[in-house]
């Protein structure tokens, strides 16, 4: 018989700055790693969050998760942390994290793992352009 998993998925947005430096590296090494990210005034992104939760819908609800309860969530942990701040500037998590797609997927998957139930799977998609996307885990 099969497991009967089912994914289900909320999308949100969320507008942030940042820059990518490495503080121990000079001028010309973060300019060649970094290009244009490493811009000394920041630069920003309109993020596309896609949150992904898979496991067996509950009997009696029929859901997977509440999605109004997963909504809630996400505001909670990661929009109103990070929702129009500069990353590098106006965060914890990113005061020592330097703030690439890749770090920003894994701190969101942190945030919000403890608040799902265990027995779901979680996954994190973050869109940084509409062409450059990260997902944790992979």
């Amino acid at each position: 018989m099969p497991d009967n998993k089912v994914a289900v998925f909320r999308h949100e947005h969320f507008n942030a700055a940042h820059r990518l430096h490495v503080p121990e590296w000079d001028v010309a090494r973060n300019e060649a790693v970094f290009g244009k990210c490493n811009n000394a005034n920041y630069h920003g992104h309109n993020y596309e969050l896609i949150v992904k939760v898979t496991g067996v819908p509950d009997a009696a609800t029929g859901y997977v998760i509440d999605l109004k309860i997963l909504s809630d969530i996400i505001k909670e942990q990661v929009l109103d942390r990070f929702d129009h701040k500069n990353l590098n500037l106006d965060t914890a998590e990113f005061a020592s994290l330097n703030p690439t797609a890749e770090n920003i997927a894994v701190v969101i998957y942190g945030l919000l793992r403890p608040h799902v139930d265990a027995s779901l799977e979680l996954q994190v998609r973050l869109y940084e352009t509409p062409r450059n996307f990260v997902e944790y885990p992979a």
